[in-house]
């Protein structure tokens, strides 16, 4: 697709690749939504526990020579006990893709309300245990997931129809 903005938008080069990439759109776009109904389900099932905080930091992602943008991640490690049992979590919100921020203040807001060394209150799912989580709330990354598969199948298969 050329149009007068200077954008070049051109797709797979034949229909097999076309198709490679409408099952890779899917592919992202159903794992955003698996991850989407499994941190839902976490959060109405969890238990609140006592948790310690241990560490508290932010990594910075430089990106790559194509994606020089950078990414900042919260880290956050917290002990906890259940039934019993201690464990370390290092999870914010219940979700298995993890938020990624542009900006430093952005991933340091995510964290801002905890401390090292302070008592907190941390989420369990009592059939996962070891999968802890200080939010309980959902986060967004997985509709992010949805919606990028979504975009990343559309334009795919734009071009399938078009190499038809």
């Amino acid at each position: 697709m050329n149009d007068d903005s200077g954008v070049n938008v051109k797709g797979p080069d034949s229909l097999k690749g076309a198709l490679l990439y409408i099952l890779i759109g899917i592919a992202i776009a159903s794992y955003g939504g698996y991850d989407y109904v499994q941190q839902t389900e976490a959060v109405r099932e969890s238990v609140e526990v006592d948790a310690t905080i241990t560490e508290l930091d932010i990594e910075a992602d430089s990106g790559t020579s194509s994606n020089p943008g950078a990414d900042f991640n919260p880290v956050v490690e917290f002990e906890y006990t259940y039934n019993g049992n201690e464990y370390t979590g290092t999870k914010i919100y219940p979700a298995d893709l993890e938020q990624n921020y542009e900006t430093q203040s952005g991933a340091e807001s995510a964290i801002e309300e905890y401390e090292q060394g302070a008592q907190t209150t941390a989420y369990v799912s009592p059939d996962e245990p070891g999968d802890a989580f200080l939010k309980n709330q959902t986060s967004n990354a997985p509709i992010i997931a949805i919606v990028l598969g979504g975009l990343f199948t559309l334009f795919a298969a734009v071009s399938a129809v078009r190499k038809l």
